[in-house]
């Protein structure tokens, strides 16, 4: 935020009607993000499971030994016609009752203060109510070949599945949390009373999923926290990777119109303590973050579903790409060995999502001494800005040349892939000193997780710019798409066989 914008928003202003107010529009969020896409994933997966319960509850009761051959192609058939009989609507009838019974005990409304003691009653409640009424159906309908012994069953095996992958999934949810996996970065605009126990808060919960970065605040300078006046939001939101900011001065009409004028600008969600602000959060939805209600007045798009399918990609590609490459792996081993000392994978500390620093793996093209070397040589750099990179380099092994020339030395990478700190596709990951010579608009590039390959390596690689380099990388994540992800991979298979790389 520039300082001419900010001056006419002064802090001493109380939204007492006076000075200029210039207007905004309120932006309308999307009615549906990340609790949403958690939900449809809640009620798909139940529907699943329970629908699994019922098939091996009926299999239990009905099936008979698979060896006496006869005897089982007999009964199949019979079952067969089984299926399309009564129990296949009596259970397909449990497996709806069942759906709309989690609905009623508000299963798909996650909420962190709610225990997982307390949430495992509420399924067996669910799981009660659905049991109850589908034995009341039976009664009353007077059906008498559907079994009491499936119907039990479905409900014991159905309580016990949907207690489990939520159990498993809140354990996995807490473990990422821990490491600080997926934890959105929180910018408090305002360091009174107000915000320190915002923050307080946020860091007392971390499984509300938010990382407190610091405060924005023109007055108070006593805090270690204070990261920067409003004046330097825009340096602050760069430099921190923020992706959510809270005020909580909403008195200050103006000051908030500007930031969320702003955040628009950056494309990132705001949040704060409620009040219409002049028609600005008319229409806005309340919610809750912990025990504070806040008004949303723009949430970040993230296309949650996409980066599931996208990391779901990432994970089968991965683990496919490490077994069937497994003896070439074997291969490479044996070359690199045999052509130079030192060890066979190289690991570099690289830049990933977020400015977070990661081991990357890489097959060894070079000398054992070859970072010491670096310095060295880096008046024959050929690189335009951070980069280096240079022609026939005396550190590159014979086996290291071919490696690089065919892109090979990256294959490791793919265990990057698997663990989450690489994708498939996606921007380069920068090395540390890099980083040191980045300006505050070359930090845009590390607002996604790195890639394998990217639009860069598949259309400009042999361009020497750093600013070619950070267009394409601005360009990709501007107008990320799978189908263009998929498009980037097809069009790293031939410049991979001609040998491009360097």
């Amino acid at each position: 935020m520039s300082a001419t914008a900010v001056s006419q928003h002064p802090s001493t202003d109380r939204g007492n009607g006076s000075g200029p107010k210039p207007t905004i529009s309120p932006v309308r969020p999307r009615k549906r993000g990340d609790a949403a896409f958690r939900r449809i994933l809640a009620m798909v997966t139940d529907i699943l499971l329970s629908s699994a319960a019922a098939a091996l509850a009926y299999e239990l009761r009905f099936s008979v030994a698979p060896w006496r051959v006869s005897v089982f192609l007999q009964h199949a058939s019979q079952k067969m016609q089984g299926l399309a009989s009564i129990h296949i609507g009596v259970l397909l009838l449990y497996v709806t009752l069942l759906f709309l019974a989690a609905h009623s005990q508000n299963l798909y409304r996650p909420s962190p203060a709610r225990s997982a003691l307390f949430e495992g009653f509420l399924i067996i409640r669910a799981v009660a109510i659905a049991t109850v009424v589908l034995t009341a159906f039976i009664y009353l309908c007077g059906i008498r070949t559907a079994s009491r012994l499936v119907v039990c069953l479905t409900a014991v095996f159905s309580a016990t599945a949907l207690m489990t992958w939520r159990a498993c999934e809140s354990y996995l949810r807490k473990k990422q949390v821990v490491r600080g996996v997926g934890l959105h970065h929180a910018l408090i605009v305002g360091a009174g009373k107000v915000g320190q126990l915002l923050a307080d808060h946020l860091e007392q919960n971390p499984s509300l999923g938010y990382k407190v970065m610091g405060f924005i605040d023109s007055n108070h300078h006593d805090d270690p926290r204070i990261l920067g006046k409003v004046e330097e939001l825009e340096q602050v939101v760069r430099q921190e990777f923020i992706d959510e900011i809270f005020v909580t001065i909403p008195s200050e009409r103006d000051l908030v119109k500007a930031i969320a004028r702003e955040a628009g600008h950056f494309n990132l969600g705001i949040k704060l303590i409620q009040e219409l602000y002049d028609g600005l959060a008319w229409s806005c939805p309340d919610e809750f973050v912990g025990e504070f209600p806040v008004r949303v007045l723009r949430r970040k798009p993230v296309p949650r579903s996409g980066m599931f399918l996208k990391r779901l990609i990432d994970i089968v590609g991965s683990a496919f790409g490490l077994i069937v490459l497994f003896p070439f792996f074997l291969l490479v081993a044996i070359a690199i060995k045999l052509d130079s000392s030192g060890p066979i994978i190289y690991r570099a500390s690289r830049v990933g999502r977020k400015g977070r620093r990661f081991v990357c793996f890489k097959f060894r093209t070079m000398v054992t001494n070859a970072d010491t070397q670096k310095r060295g040589l880096q008046h024959l750099n050929e690189r335009v800005g951070p980069l280096f990179k240079i022609s026939n380099d005396p550190r590159v092994t014979r086996v290291g040349t071919f490696l690089r020339k065919h892109s090979l030395d990256e294959f490791p990478q793919l265990w990057n892939v698997l663990k989450g700190d690489m994708s498939l596709v996606g921007p380069r990951p920068p090395e540390l000193d890099e980083i040191t010579e980045y300006k505050l608009e070359h930090l845009s590039r590390l607002d996604i997780t790195p890639g394998c390959t990217g639009l860069w390596q598949v259309t400009a690689r042999q361009d020497p710019s750093f600013e070619t380099v950070l267009a394409l990388d601005n360009q990709y994540i501007e107008n990320w798409s799978l189908l263009l992800d998929l498009k980037i991979i097809l069009r790293t298979f031939p410049v991979v066989m001609r040998g491009l790389g360097r």
